[in-house]
This record gives structure tokens, sequence and C-alpha cells, in this order.
């Protein structure tokens, strides 16, 4: 068996996220179907995480293995993307070793979620809307405070299966693009619903609900009912998965 690695991306609306479920059609699901038809055998495909539902990708990476030892990539992708639906496309595959792991070889992840000011039709589909101007240097102040921490319990949905709320920011911050603010924040791993939640807690900063302190303690307290709701998924983009120069390169 072969194992390759696969670059896309998609629209999150129409999906229950990426991971596949019991009762709703998932992004995983539907690229298995799709490269099982194009590659004539039974795919099963490994992301590199989870996204929840609602959430978009710009940037995704899965792997998958297959009997065939040299796939005709452009070939493939092309027919991937011509039976995938509009709202996932295909950008790349590359052959890796049989160790390689698009969940387990990712170095880091980088999200970016998008609120805008006023009403603008050509993005309340991906962005969340706020009429309210929040004060972006204390919510700036308020992120700096998650490099110092490592367990981000009050961020997290509850009820998950993971060994350990654990993780390792080293980015995280709101500018202003004119009718957009975006935050962006880059950790080793996420959490469920840890980014939404942050940004929900951010903003109750930004609005003079919370001071910085009080976020610091929001973190510490290590409960989900202590932090802010979280925001709405449309504005959450998966936008980078990084992983060691020697996998991008591919064999």
């Amino acid at each position: 068996m072969q194992r390759y690695f696969v670059q896309l991306s998609y629209d999150g609306t129409a999906y229950h996220g990426w991971q596949i479920q019991p009762n709703g059609i998932s992004v995983q699901e539907t690229v298995e179907k799709a490269l099982s038809i194009v590659a004539r055998e039974t795919v099963a495909v490994t992301g590199a995480g989870r996204t929840d539902a609602g959430v978009h990708a710009s940037y995704y990476v899965a792997h998958f293995d297959t009997v065939n030892q040299c796939l005709d990539y452009e070939k493939i992708i092309h027919n991937l993307n011509c039976l995938l639906p509009y709202n996932i496309a295909v950008q790349r595959i590359y052959k890796v070793s049989s160790e390689a792991h698009a969940r387990f070889d990712a170095l880091y992840r980088t999200y970016k979620y998008f609120l805008i000011k006023t009403k603008d039709p050509f993005f309340w589909l991906y962005a969340s809307k706020e009429a309210r101007i929040p004060d972006l240097a204390k919510m700036n102040d308020a992120a700096r405070k998650l490099f110092i921490y490592e367990d981000f319990t009050s961020f997290s949905r509850l009820g998950t299966d993971v060994k350990t709320n654990n993780c390792k920011v080293d980015l995280a911050e709101w500018i202003d693009e004119g009718n957009r603010l975006v935050f962006t924040i880059r950790a080793d791993r996420f959490l469920r619903n840890m980014v939404r939640a942050i940004v929900g807690t951010l903003l109750e900063v930004g609005f003079g609900k919370l001071t910085v302190e009080d976020f610091c303690k929001i973190i510490e307290a290590k409960d989900r009912c202590a932090a802010g709701a979280s925001v709405p998924a449309k504005g959450l983009f998966l936008t980078d998965i990084g992983y060691p120069e020697e996998l991008t390169r591919g064999l």
C-alpha cells in the first residue's frame, strides 16, 4: 500500500463538520466516496483534525492509502474535482512515507475568525456581523495572555473524549481590515469549540464586560461555564497546517 497526502479546501456551511457523523453528512464522508470512485477501490481518508459543523477550511490536509503506487496526480485531481460538490476542492496530492500521518505529524494549525461591522452581501455567509465596535487594544492585551497558559478547559466543549485539554498557543491577535475585524490564532492543537469560545470571551473584554484580569481568571477556572458564549461557526476558517519540510516535499 502507498500513502498519499491530499490538500483540499471546503465551505463547511452544508456539512456537519469534517468527521463522519451517524446523522449528518460530513466532509470526510463526501471525500471518501469520491476518492473511492476515482481510485476504483474502497479508500479511507484520515484528516488533520476535526472542524465543527459549519466551520470552513481554506487549507486542509488528509491522508489515504491505496494499492496504486504511482498515481497520475493531474488526472486524479481533475476527476475528483469533477465528482466532488461545488463546496469541496482538491488542490494537491503527493506521495509520502507509510508512517506519515496528517494529524499526528502536524506541527501547528492556524485559524482565522472574521467579523464584519456593517452589512456586506459578499461576506455575510462567511463572517459574523457585529455592529458594536470593540476595543481591539484590550482584546489584544487579553489575547497575549493565552501564551502563558496550557490548560484551556474553559474554552472546550463539554463531554469530549480527549485525553488532555493542554494546547500551546504561539500566535493570537486581532487586526482591523476596514469593514472586517480578523482574529488569527495558531497553536499545536485545538480543542473542540475552542476558537469560537475564545473569540466570544475576547469580545466581552472588547465591550468592557470583562477586564484582562477577568479573562485570565476564566482560563484559570478551567470551567466552560465561566467563559463567554461561542460565536457563530460561519466566521471561522482553518487557514494553515504546518508540517515538517520533508513531508510537504513528498517523495
